[in-house]
């Protein structure tokens, strides 16, 4: 049987289809990664900082622990104050969805029924993000999001 001879052009197909596989890759995954990032959180993060600690103080001293839970396609969320006593709050806004991209956010309208704040949400099982945003009634935000893994 007759050796094959390796000459360049070889040598060089073989590093244009590896560095192509490669390159193929790379434009993939950041494409990928571009068209699932789901924006901006602040528009100017220096201006965001500036009052970042004010911010954080005022919502720790109001003591709220929250907690969320989904039962019977009702999602549920319950505020509560260091005592242990259901929050009413001026307003709540929060947007339900997954970490990695947007597609399945959902915005419910809470309602409070005297224990926990309560929205017809349908969510499939998995890793789900609230981010809440609640006024107290002496005015002060908070904000935060809440990890709901359903199973």
């Amino acid at each position: 049987m007759a050796q094959r001879e390796i000459k360049g052009k070889h040598v060089l197909m073989v590093f244009v289809a590896a560095f192509g596989v490669i390159i193929s890759v790379n434009l993939f995954l950041a494409f990928s990664a571009v068209s699932t990032f789901p924006g901006l959180e602040v528009k100017n993060s220096y201006v965001a900082s500036q009052t970042f600690d004010d911010r954080r103080e005022a919502q720790e001293a109001l003591g709220w622990t929250v907690r969320a839970f989904h039962e019977d396609g009702d999602l549920n969320l319950s505020i509560r104050d260091e005592a242990g006593r259901a929050v009413r709050v001026v307003s709540l806004d929060a947007t339900v969805g997954r970490a990695t991209h947007v597609q399945d956010d959902v915005t419910p309208d809470f309602q409070f029924d005297g224990v926990h704040y309560t929205a017809s949400v349908p969510l499939s099982e998995g890793n789900w993000n609230i981010r809440m945003r609640a006024t107290a009634q002496d005015g002060t935000e908070f904000l935060q999001r809440v990890v709901l893994i359903k199973e």
